[in-house]
């Protein structure tokens, strides 16, 4: 955190009071920087010299050597017995000790932003009826943290000092500032002096959730990639999406071991999960289905929102919720043009036809159409046209329903070819509607 000093109608070395800021929060496991353990003995003589065979080992050394712990027992010297060490915590290279932090430290969002603020007296006055007040200033908005104005503090001794702690949930990404102020009188002046302090931090983003929906038939797929971007491990206590109230979610996960299924501890000794730091990841999927009777349609574009709460080495909590994750369906179409039957073979120059059926998906009744091959596709592109009339006139159809019909086509060259171009045209709206998707068939030569 940096502080920056300033104060209204007087130089910094003219106030009595000055605020310190340490934030608090949990400590980390000190390890030794050597972890590799070696015996003295082992930097002077090998396995081989420390033998009562050889006789250029001095006596006082085989002593020296025979007192430690992992010397076996029989005299017989081997580097394998140092595997048996005494405290198996020692191949940790922890030494049990916590280690204060050393710096401000990151700030992401979604964590508790915990510190503790000392107001000191390092003048020779006494300071009189201070009011103390802390606040956040983001670029959205500011947040009162401390108002001491009902209830100043009546006296801050010369070198003493008045100590409290705010918290604040950090709910906004970007540059924070916490701003400090006491209003206070000293010395034998009536006038009262006021300090501000500020002290600025920047709030990172610690998670990333990258979502991509999919549909298939009635089904729709969404896929969750969350990625860890804070330096330190994170274990995730709750990844759950909340659905909308039109939609049921149903979260799919990969097969169990049958050991795992046959297990009386699988729902209380789950294993947790863990999303390494800097770039982890860890993928979800879920089926998202609308609620009985209804349709995706029906159901809207807005699909949920993921709730996540995690914990870092040491058990300190962070909760994030993303926004609404949304379906972007694709604008329903006044008629639906689908191919319901053609030839599995096709002879070349022998006329066949092609089964269609047009749907209103409308409630008002359309039409009348015209269906006929693009003029687009030119006779050059496609080697499958239509035989005799080149365009078909279909009656007027009800709201909700269809009609069938068949092309009669014929096919000009063999091997795989394309019908494209089929296009439909209501008549009283002049209007053209997409063409349907290219059909590939095969042609045989007999």
């Amino acid at each position: 955190m940096s502080g920056q000093h300033a104060a209204a109608g007087a130089s910094p070395g003219q106030h009595s009071l000055a605020f310190r800021v340490m934030r608090l929060s949990r400590p980390a496991m000190h390890a030794d920087e050597a972890v590799l353990r070696l015996h003295p003995t082992d930097l002077f003589v090998g396995e081989d010299l420390l033998s009562d065979a050889n006789p250029q080992v001095p006596s006082n050394l085989l002593d020296l050597a025979s007192s430690d712990p992992s010397f076996p027992e029989g005299g017989e010297f081997d580097f394998r017995k140092r595997l048996f060490i005494d405290n198996p915590t020692d191949a940790m290279g922890l030494s049990g000790f916590l280690l204060l932090p050393q710096s401000f430290g990151a700030i992401y969002l979604g964590e508790t932003f915990c510190s503790y603020i000392s107001i000191n007296n390092s003048s020779v006055y006494e300071a009189r009826d201070v009011i103390i007040k802390a606040e956040i200033q983001t670029e959205k908005q500011r947040l009162l943290l401390l108002d001491t104005s009902k209830s100043p503090v009546e006296s801050i001794r010369a070198g003493g000092r008045y100590d409290f702690i705010v918290e604040h949930d950090v709910k906004e990404l970007g540059a924070h500032t916490l701003v400090c102020t006491a209003l206070y009188s000293d010395g034998d002046s009536a006038e009262r002096k006021y300090l501000p302090q500020f002290f600025k931090f920047v709030v990172a983003n610690p998670l990333s959730v990258r979502t991509k929906v999919r549909t298939f038939k009635d089904d729709t797929f969404l896929e969750a990639c969350i990625e860890n971007h804070t330096k330190s491990n994170l274990y995730m206590d709750q990844v759950e999406f909340e659905p909308a109230p039109q939609w049921t979610a149903t979260r799919l996960e990969a097969d169990e071991h049958t050991s795992l299924k046959n297990s009386r501890t699988r729902n209380i000794l789950k294993q947790p999960v863990f999303i390494r730091a800097n770039g982890g990841i860890c993928n979800y999927l879920y089926l998202l289905r609308p609620h009985e009777g209804g349709t995706k349609e029906d159901a809207g574009t807005v699909l949920g929102k993921f709730q996540i709460t995690w914990r870092t080495n040491l058990g300190e909590p962070g909760r994030l919720q993303t926004r609404n994750i949304h379906n972007n369906l694709p604008p329903k179409k006044d008629i639906d043009l689908q191919v319901v039957k053609y030839p599995s073979k096709i002879v070349l120059e022998q006329p066949f036809s092609v089964h269609l059926c047009l749907t209103n998906q409308t409630e008002r009744t359309v039409g009348p159409f015209e269906v006929y091959i693009a003029s687009s596709i030119s006779s050059d592109d496609s080697c499958v046209m239509l035989n005799g009339l080149q365009k078909l006139v279909l009656p007027l159809v009800e709201g909700c329903d269809s009609i069938n019909f068949d092309l009669n086509m014929l096919a000009t060259q063999v091997g795989v070819q394309r019908i494209s171009g089929i296009t439909v045209h209501a008549v009283q709206e002049k209007k053209v509607y997409d063409s349907l998707l290219d059909i590939e068939v095969f042609v045989d030569a007999e």
